[in-house]
C-alpha cells in the first residue's frame, strides 16, 4: 500500500510540474526555445545593434551569438533569440554600432613595449625642448646606465638633425641612443660611439651611413645598418623587461581595439636577426603557458633564418595556439623617407647627390625568397622608395614564375612612393600592400621638400589607385613609428588631412568608410593567411569584436569616433 500511495504522489508530482512548464510557455511565448536549445545554446548573445561584419555575403547584422569563443550565429534578433538559454548572457546594445576586432597588419610588438617605459622624444618642437626632455630623463640614471628612448622628428623642429653635441654636456657619464620616429636613424652622444668605436676613420658598412661633418667627425648619427655598431654595445634586454613589454602593449591594443597584431619583430637594418626568435621563446610562449596572452599575434621572422622557420612551420603548422601564428619571412629593399635612405629613381630635392639607400644585396634576396616561397613560407619585403618598389615588384614576378602554382601572399610592407606603371601591378601580381595611413599625417610636408611637390603629389600614399587597380590593401601602424589608433588612421585615410591643416592632402587618393574598415579587418586577415579565423564576424570565426560609442551606422559615417567603448576577444570582454 505504501509503495502504491508513493507511486500516486511521484505521478501526481510530475502531472503538476508539466502543468507548470506548459502554464509558463502559454503565458511566455518569447522563451518557450529555452526548453529545446538548453544544450546548445550560446554563451553570449548581442542584440539591438549595429553590426558592421566585413563579410559580403552579410554585411550588416543586429544579432549575434556566440559558443565556445567562437560566432554560433549572426543576423536578426529573430534569427539569432532561439539561441538563448538560462546562463546567456544577454548583451543589449541599444543601437551601438560594433566591428569586427582590428587587425593592425604591421607593428613592433615588444620593441613597442619596451619603448613606453623609456625616454618620450615623439612629438619635439625644438631644440631646447630635445635637450630640456633628456636633461630630465637622466637625473634618474646611475653613471653608466644607459639612457635609451626616441621616436623624434626632426621635421617638427625645421629639418635640422640632432647631433651628439646637443646633449654631450648633459649625459658625460650614460651612454645614449635615441632612434628616430621611422626606426632607420639613431642618435648616439659621445659616449656611446667610443664604446662603440666609431671614429672619424670609421668606414661606412654595406647598407648604412655614418653621418659626419665636414671636417670627417661623426655627428653621433648612424644611418640603417651602420646602426648596428652601436647596438651590439648596448646591454642586452632582460627576459623580465621584454615580458612585462607584451603585457604593456597588449593592454594598450586592446583599448584600442586591436585584438590580432602582426608582428614584425626587433629586426630592422643592423639588430640581431636573433631577437625575433628569442622573443618567441622567451616572451610569447611564456604568455601562451601561463595564461598570459591578451592578444592574437601573428609573427614575422627575418629572412635570414628562414630554413629555422621552415622546420618549426613543417613540424606545428601555422597555429601554435589561438594565440600564436607564424606569418613568415620579412626582408628590406631600402630604408627611409625621414632618414634619406629610401630608394627613388630620382634623387632627393634637398640631397641632389643621393638616391637612397639599397639595405639588401638582390641576389641573395631573390634566392632567399625563392627558397622561402617554395616551402610555403610567406614573404614580406620593406620598400618605400619607387625604386625599391620596383624592383620588388619584378622580384616577386620572377619568383612566382618559378614557384607556380601555389597562394603566394607576398607583402610589401609600406609601398609609400610608387611610379605609376606600378600602381596596376601590385593587383595584377597579386601583391598585398601592406600600408600605414597615419604615416601621412608626418610626411605630408615633408615629403614634398624631400623628393619635390610634383614626385610627391603624383606618387605617395596611393590607396585609392591601389584599390582601383585591383590591390589587396591591408591597414596598420608601424607602431611605435606611428601610434596604435585605427580610428584615428581610418580617418586619416578617408580625409588625408593633416594636422594644422584644412585640405586634403591628395584628396584623389582618399578611400571610402567601408574600404578602410576592410583593410583593418577582413583584409588584414587575408594579409597573413587568417581569413577563415579572423577578419569578419562569420560563423565559425572567432567572437573577436569592439563597440564603439556612435549610436547608430549614419552617425558613425559622419563622425568616425575617437575611442572604443568595448573590446572583445573570444566573446569576452577584455577592454574596459
Amino acid at each position: 500500500m505504501a509503495t502504491g500511495r508513493g507511486l500516486v504522489s511521484f505521478i501526481s508530482a510530475a502531472a503538476a510540474a508539466i502543468l507548470a512548464i506548459f502554464v509558463f510557455l502559454l503565458l511566455n511565448p518569447s522563451r518557450r526555445h529555452l526548453i529545446w536549445v538548453r544544450d546548445s545554446a550560446a554563451d553570449l548573445v548581442v542584440r539591438n545593434a549595429n553590426i558592421y561584419t566585413s563579410d559580403a555575403s552579410i554585411p550588416f547584422a543586429e544579432a549575434m551569438a556566440v559558443r565556445n569563443g567562437r560566432i554560433l550565429r549572426i543576423g536578426t534578433d529573430a534569427h539569432v533569440r532561439g539561441l538563448i538559454g538560462y546562463r546567456t548572457h544577454e548583451l543589449n546594445l541599444e543601437g551601438k554600432v560594433v566591428l569586427p576586432g582590428f587587425i593592425d597588419s604591421h607593428v613592433h610588438l615588444i620593441s613597442g613595449g619596451l619603448q613606453m617605459g623609456r625616454v618620450k622624444l615623439q612629438g619635439i618642437k625644438s631644440k631646447e625642448d630635445f635637450v630640456m626632455t633628456v636633461k630630465e630623463a637622466v637625473k634618474d640614471k646611475l653613471p653608466g646606465d644607459w639612457l635609451l628612448g626616441g621616436r623624434w622628428n626632426n621635421d617638427i623642429w625645421g629639418g635640422e638633425l640632432p647631433d651628439a653635441s646637443w646633449i654631450d654636456d648633459i649625459t658625460r657619464d650614460n651612454p645614449v641612443w635615441f632612434v628616430r620616429m621611422d626606426g632607420h636613424m639613431g642618435l648616439a652622444n659621445s659616449l656611446a660611439l667610443k664604446l662603440a668605436g666609431i671614429t672619424n676613420s670609421s668606414w661606412d658598412p654595406v647598407g648604412g651611413t655614418i653621418l659626419k661633418t665636414s671636417n670627417g667627425d661623426p655627428t653621433g648619427l648612424l644611418i640603417d645598418s651602420a646602426m648596428k655598431l652601436v647596438l651590439t654595445v648596448i646591454p642586452e634586454i632582460s627576459v623580465h623587461e621584454r615580458q612585462e613589454a607584451l603585457i604593456r602593449a597588449s593592454k594598450y591594443a586592446l583599448m584600442n581595439g586591436v585584438t590580432t597584431m602582426v608582428d614584425m619583430g626587433r629586426y630592422f637594418p643592423g639588430a640581431s636577426v636573433d631577437d625575433s626568435w628569442q622573443d618567441l621563446s622567451d616572451v610569447y610562449k611564456w604568455a601562451d603557458s601561463s595564461g598570459k596572452m591578451l592578444i592574437r599575434v601573428c609573427l614575422f621572422f627575418p629572412l635570414q633564418t628562414w630554413s629555422r622557420l621552415r622546420d618549426l612551420f613543417e613540424d606545428k603548422g601555422r597555429s601554435l595556439s589561438q594565440w600564436i601564428y607564424l606569418g613568415g619571412v620579412k626582408a628590406f629593399a631600402d630604408g627611409s623617407l625621414g632618414s634619406n635612405s629610401a630608394l627613388f629613381h630620382e634623387p632627393y630635392e634637398d640631397d641632389p647627390h643621393n638616391y637612397g639607400l639599397q639595405v639588401s644585396d638582390f641576389d641573395w634576396l631573390f634566392n632567399a625568397t625563392v627558397a622561402s616561397d617554395k616551402t610555403g613560407l610567406q614573404v614580406a619585403v620593406h620598400a618605400i622608395g619607387d625604386k625599391a618598389n620596383d624592383m620588388v615588384l619584378d622580384l616577386f614576378n620572377s619568383v612566382k614564375s618559378i614557384n607556380e602554382g601555389r597562394d603566394h601572399r607576398f607583402r610589401i610592407e609600406h609601398a609609400q612612393h610608387l611610379v605609376p606603371e606600378a600602381i596596376s601591378r601590385f593587383g595584377v601580381q597579386s601583391v598585398i600592400a601592406s600600408v600605414q595611413p597615419d604615416h601621412i599625417l608626418d610626411d605630408a610636408s615633408s615629403a614634398e621638400k624631400k623628393i619635390g611637390k610634383a614626385r610627391a603629389q603624383k606618387g605617395s600614399y596611393l590607396f585609392r589607385s591601389l584599390l582601383a587597380g585591383g590591390a589587396k590593401l591591408a591597414f596598420g601602424s608601424d607602431w611605435p613609428v606611428a601610434d596604435i589608433d585605427p580610428l584615428r588612421s581610418i580617418k586619416t585615410a578617408m580625409t588625408r588631412i593633416p594636422p594644422g591643416q584644412e585640405i586634403a592632402w591628395i584628396p584623389s587618393e582618399r578611400v571610402e568608410l567601408d574600404d578602410a574598415l576592410n583593410a583593418y579587418t577582413i583584409g588584414a586577415a587575408y594579409a597573413c593567411f587568417l581569413d577563415n579565423e579572423l577578419g569578419s564576424l562569420s560563423p565559425g570565426k572567432f567572437a573577436d569584436f569592439i563597440v564603439l560609442p556612435s549610436s547608430s551606422w549614419e552617425e558613425f559615417k559622419k563622425n568616425v569616433p575617437s575611442s572604443v567603448s568595448a573590446t572583445y576577444v573570444s566573446g569576452l570582454q577584455a577592454y574596459p
